[in-house]
């Protein structure tokens, strides 16, 4: 043999290393699959192809999942104690409870549950109430603030209001309010199921959500629950013609109680409110004394709030759960309403409660007590040998492979689990660790948890600067906002993908793409180039830029344009008949979505000022005054 072949080349081992693994993490990509699919034969073969997988855990996860139903309560113990303490264990434990509860094996359910690390599954909760239910224990309070999401309630939820009101728990007025929040977010299901419980049709209630014309026209019936599920009909069908609606409801007001009379107008009102209707301030007027839900009381603050009745403002926000009272947004404007009434000292109290939060209503409470953003003092440097032992964690190393392998869900569940008891300088080291291995998002939500020791750097990264500063600068764009934006719609994951298709750092329609490619000339664009970094951000910054034109140079407008179109933006500008506080229009924003898209860009970009500028910055000047004026530029 010549002895240039005695040997192979130099790299040859590792190639087939790397070939090699390449083949496992393909067979453990069609385990997960196989799993997500419940085909438990075809995952107990892939699991067998991978004896000395990387992360054995997740082999023995996706080989049980599927067979979950089947398994023997010894099968899963076993797992749960080999892995306790990993993320993995708690997703089992997560998904052992599920079917616990199902089958009704409270003997297990009530053993596991307290050593469910995360607690963060609604239908678990609704299992955890059910079995202390049977068992004869008062959960009423404890339903009522839990079930407030029919689209989510499952079969858990369902057997918890079931039984509730077949034990007395709940009464007549629980259950009216079960199906008046059933008809407000459009679940079907929960409408025939809680309607059965009054005694009433169920078909009627399934048609008074899906086709309300119908179910009025059917009439508005004898009993009570006949008269909510007439109230449904008349809520859902203003959502299509509040012409519509009003007539139907003053046309039977006289067979209505008082109450009744009031919740009709309340799901008026609602559906108004979520077109900034004119007539949705004096739609909740006639509301008065109506149960409202926490999204009512929510839209009848906001209308109120455009309205400038502090008076309605504070009582509404008074009168919402402890829970909803205390969020930022309602401290704020609770804040607000006391300082116009003239109760200053309470007002600042208010805001200095959330003064000291990062975030938007945390930045404008800050600016009522006499502060601006600034950046806080940096934490002193890590050491070489605190990012080294955040690279050792075995957490960290799981995570980084699943990202390695476009496994984000998983990679993010290993990364949050693995922070989760980890100290200040942990963070930071662990942030750094990111940052070292470009996984922004990771190094951003890590940093973010900080609350005595800071790295501003972490938080709001720059990446990408060399590519996006001459461009921003060419347009005249505001670099803070733009990288604002960025953060807010991809966190600095280059290769983003949204459910609807918007690709790369700024998230960008392939249809938006190709129409911006086309208007500043460049001709050579192919949609799959969408994702390359440079001309990802040449088309997100000119379309941002053609969107801030067309709204008058306003920030808030484009960013809103941005994220749900110009001509969303341009109708709610358009329905402004006077200026309007920024803050105010951001909080009234109709899209859910798009208001908190608008409300943390805001805030990002007030920090990334403060960070580049060096100086203290004010997010109120930021927001401005949103004015009626402005003219269509013809964009997509």
């Amino acid at each position: 043999m010549p002895a240039a072949s005695a040997a192979a080349p130099a790299g040859t081992v590792l190639l087939v290393a790397n070939d090699a693994s390449r083949e496992q993490d393909e067979i453990f990509l069609q385990l997960r699959d196989a799993a997500r699919q419940g085909d438990a034969n075809r995952a107990a073969g892939l699991a067998s192809r991978l004896p000395n997988y990387a992360i054995p855990s997740y082999v023995d996860y996706y080989r049980l999942k599927p067979r979950l139903r089947d398994a023997s309560d010894a099968e899963v113990l076993d797992f749960l104690k080999r892995y306790e303490g990993s993320a993995i264990a708690d997703r089992m434990r997560n998904d052992w409870l599920l079917e616990l509860g199902r089958k009704r094996d409270w003997v297990n359910f009530d053993r596991e549950l307290p050593l469910f690390v995360k607690k963060d599954d609604y239908q678990v909760k609704c299992y955890a109430l059910l079995s202390r239910a049977i068992k004869g224990e008062r959960v009423a309070a404890e339903a009522r603030a839990l079930l407030d999401n029919p689209p989510q309630y499952g079969e858990a939820c369902a057997a918890l209001v079931a039984q509730l009101a077949q034990s007395g728990q709940f009464n007549q007025a629980d259950l009216l309010a079960q199906l008046r929040l059933a008809g407000e977010m459009h679940a079907t299901g929960p409408a025939r199921r809680t309607a059965l419980l009054l005694g009433a049709s169920d078909t009627r209630a399934a048609q008074a959500v899906d086709v309300p014309a119908l179910a009025m026209a059917r009439g508005i019936g004898n009993t009570r629950a006949e008269h909510e599920i007439y109230l449904v009909a008349i809520g859902r069908m203003a959502r299509t013609s509040l012409k519509l609606a009003t007539v139907a409801l003053d046309k039977n007001a006289s067979t209505l109680s008082a109450e009744e009379r009031a919740i009709g107008w309340s799901n008026i009102a609602l559906a108004a409110s979520l077109t900034l209707a004119p007539d949705a301030y004096d739609y909740w007027q006639r509301a008065a004394g109506a149960p409202l839900s926490e999204t009512q009381l929510e839209w009848k603050t906001r209308i109120a709030l455009r309205r400038g009745d502090w008076k309605t403002v504070r009582a509404t926000i008074e009168s919402m759960p402890p829970d909803q009272q205390a969020l930022t947004a309602w401290t704020y404007w609770l804040g607000r309403a006391m300082q116009a009434q003239g109760r200053t000292e309470d007002a600042q109290a208010l805001y200095r409660r959330i003064a000291d939060q990062n975030s938007f209503y945390g930045q404008l409470a800050m600016e009522e007590v006499g502060m601006q953003v600034t950046i806080p003092p940096g934490a002193a440097p890590l050491t070489p040998v605190e990012v080294a032992q955040a690279a050792a964690n075995p957490g960290f190393k799981r995570a980084l492979k699943f990202f390695g392998m476009r496994m984000r869900f998983e990679g993010t569940r290993e990364w949050n689990w693995t922070v989760s008891n980890l100290s200040e300088r942990q963070l930071l080291a662990a942030a750094e660790y990111a940052r070292q291995n470009q996984i922004l998002d990771r190094m951003v939500n890590t940093s973010e948890r900080t609350r005595t020791e800071f790295d501003y750097t972490q938080r709001f990264p720059a990446p990408h600067n060399d590519i996006l500063h001459p461009t921003a600068q060419g347009l005249g764009l505001d670099q803070a906002w733009v990288y604002g934006l960025i953060r807010q719609e991809s966190r600095f994951i280059t290769d983003a993908q949204s459910g609807v298709g918007a690709s790369g750092l700024m998230q960008v329609m392939p249809s938006t793409a190709k129409w911006v490619a086309g208007k500043i000339g460049l001709d050579d664009y192919g949609h799959g180039m969408l994702n390359d970094i440079r001309t990802n951000i040449l088309l997100g910054t000119n379309y941002l830029n053609m969107v801030l034109n067309n709204a008058d140079g306003s920030q808030v407008l484009a960013t809103a344009a941005y994220n749900a179109g110009p001509g969303r933006a341009r109708n709610w500008r358009g329905l402004l008949a006077a200026p309007m506080e920024g803050a105010v229009f951001v909080e009234s924003i109709p899209f859910e979505e798009t208001r908190n898209y608008v409300r943390n860009v805001m805030s990002n970009a007030t920090n990334y000022a403060a960070l580049f500028e060096k100086r203290p910055q004010s997010l109120k000047a930021r927001l401005g005054t949103i004015t009626p004026r402005g003219n269509a530029l013809g964009l997509p």
